[in-house]
């Protein structure tokens, strides 16, 4: 298991601006047939110029018959902060590097619980479709969403499980996400003629105050789903996770820019709270504010409620491995199970990563944790295929 993750780790497959993907496939579907299954490549986009990669989808069967329990993962991870994060280093049962935790520790937990499977002889009334696909961290547009649009993602589905670290947990739900970049626009001119610029920043300024009355409205609604902490229930309107603007000190920008991002509660409308966002943009607009703005991440919140069959099979299955009942939560973040959940197929996340860990400097996975995840999914089959 550590030697496969430390070659999956060694593949910088950093989204943006999703590179490596071909390289990083051509691992996977290696290993995927040398493991004796099946194995289905899609291409789902063109050739990007500016990584010379293309996004490739994999399907791994094991088992036949109409009956589909989904494992799904992704390959791709956020860029890294130093190079030295694509080479696994180990200290005790700790994986260092960029992905070992979200999510290349939780793929080769799928897998090996695949084989395990296989190794024992294990007869199925119905088949695994382990599914690995690309670009989760961007929203996932040439990945399952890609997969989605084909009618490729939850076909006979009596369930999926993701591999998300989970810290533990068991995600039931998700937030649904609205990302926006918005640029105002002005005038520029030097500091000692400002009377004939137009300074984009105190426009952007009156735009941010709008919006920050939309804020105050937004986090007062809360879930009812569990969340770990009580204030972490409360919905979310994020403003500047990334701002910038203007030449110099002493020159009137021209320009400004921020992000929004709007996380979505499963008892909110998506539709209804882009309006919102969309509305106060264009009412700067029509009082002479120029500005423009681009979405740039959307996507659903979705649940499942605990009581389904795929759920009781998961607590139990991690009961029996780590002797503790897990707790039902929602995912803070989206969840690519909101593909599987449209479609009216049971689905949870449930990996052997910390999330506080994910995407930063010191990302690491406990090797234990891994294993155990691998016995996990390996139960939950047998649970809910037996014959």
């Amino acid at each position: 298991m550590a030697g496969l993750l430390a070659a999956l780790v060694a593949i910088p497959t950093e989204n943006p601006p999703g590179k490596n993907y071909r390289a990083c496939a051509d691992l996977l579907e290696n290993q995927l047939r040398q493991c004796g299954l099946e194995c289905e490549r899609l291409e789902s986009g063109e050739l990007k110029s500016s990584t010379g990669d293309t996004p490739i989808c994999l399907i791994a069967n094991y088992g036949w018959g109409e009956r589909v329990l989904y494992f799904h993962g992704h390959y791709d991870v956020v860029p890294a902060q130093s190079q030295e994060q694509f080479q696994l280093s180990r200290r005790d049962h700790f994986l260092f590097g960029r992905g070992s935790c979200d999510m290349k520790g939780g793929i080769v937990a799928m897998l090996y619980a695949i084989l395990a499977l296989k190794d024992c002889g294990a007869e199925l009334d119905g088949r695994i479709a382990l599914t690995l696909v690309p670009n989760e961290e961007t929203g996932g547009e040439r990945g399952s969403a890609w997969l989605a649009a084909q009618r490729r993602l939850g076909r006979g589905g009596i369930g999926m499980l993701l591999a998300e670290p989970t810290s533990g947990a068991v995600w039931n739900a998700n937030r649904g996400a609205i990302s926006m970049r918005v640029r105002v626009l002005g005038k520029s001119a030097h500091v000692s003629l400002q009377h004939q610029g137009e300074n984009a920043f105190e426009r952007m300024s009156e735009v941010v105050r709008r919006l920050q009355k939309l804020k105050q409205e937004v986090e007062q609604r809360t879930t009812m789903f569990n969340t770990g902490a009580e204030l972490a229930r409360r919905s979310i309107l994020m403003l500047g996770g990334q701002s910038g603007g203007g030449t110099n000190f002493n020159v009137v920008p021209e320009e400004c820019w921020f992000t929004i991002d709007r996380r979505i509660n499963p008892e909110e409308d998506l539709g209804e709270e882009k309006r919102k966002l969309n509305a106060t943009l264009q009412g700067c607009q029509s009082d002479g504010i120029s500005l423009e703005w681009e979405i740039l991440q959307e996507g659903q919140s979705s649940s499942c409620r605990e009581e389904e069959p795929l759920g009781q099979a998961l607590a139990r299955s991690v009961r029996t491995v780590t002797s503790k009942a897990p707790h039902f939560e929602m995912c803070p973040g989206l969840l690519e199970i909101r593909y599987y959940a449209a479609q009216g197929v049971p689905a949870y996340a449930y990996g052997p990563g910390r999330l506080e860990v994910a995407h930063g400097p010191d990302e690491f996975v406990d090797l234990r944790k891994i294993v155990d995840c691998a016995a996990i999914y390996a139960l939950v089959a047998l649970d809910m295929l037996h014959r």
